[in-house]
């Protein structure tokens, strides 16, 4: 049986969310910028203790930034949601090794990492994904030319409680229970 090539989105502008949901999901436009902008719009609009609106409001959205992308977590969940799957939150007080990585409804991790760019200029976070292909856990960061397979699950639990230690935040992604 062909196996298909490994699905990754690399990163442009501020749309890292979009490019970890699709290298989440292995597909191309799995989910696209207007859908996102959209969960965005409307999470403003549910929102009953919304803040005033300014000048600056047109682009600095809560959830997002109109022209850069730049997702929030609120997305991530409720994108997520509308595929049916579940969202939970990882416990950061527990380390890597309480996350199953063989539970038969993982379908992978969403990480939310602290970043510096620019010689440390520029601070703020940014969101990549990982999953199992084929049996094999890959970091699909949309920053790496490709993607990056874990040699075993020691190394990947070894680079999640990094990622705790950075003050990075896990977020376990489950498909929907039949």
């Amino acid at each position: 049986m062909d196996e298909k090539p490994i699905y990754h989105e690399k990163q442009r502008l501020q749309f890292c969310l979009l490019h970890a949901l699709n290298n989440l999901m292995q597909e191309k436009d799995s989910f696209r910028r207007a859908e996102l902008d959209a969960v965005a719009e409307k999470l403003l609009a549910d929102d009953p203790f919304r803040s005033q609106w300014t000048p600056l409001s047109v682009i600095f959205k809560p959830h997002h930034n109109v022209f850069t992308g730049n997702y929030d977590v609120n997305v991530l969940i409720a994108a997520l949601e509308s595929r049916r799957k579940k969202v939970i939150w990882h416990d950061r007080r527990n380390g890597a090794s309480s996350i199953n990585l063989a539970e038969e409804s993982l379908l992978g991790i969403m990480l939310n990492i602290p970043v510096r760019r620019f010689g440390g200029i520029w601070s703020g976070r940014h969101w990549v994904s990982l999953r199992n292909i084929n049996g094999v856990w890959y970091n699909l960061d949309s920053d790496l030319a490709s993607p990056v397979p874990f040699e075993h699950q020691e190394e990947m639990r070894e680079f999640l409680n990094n990622v705790i230690d950075q003050g990075g935040e896990i977020l376990i992604i489950l498909r929907e229970k039949l």
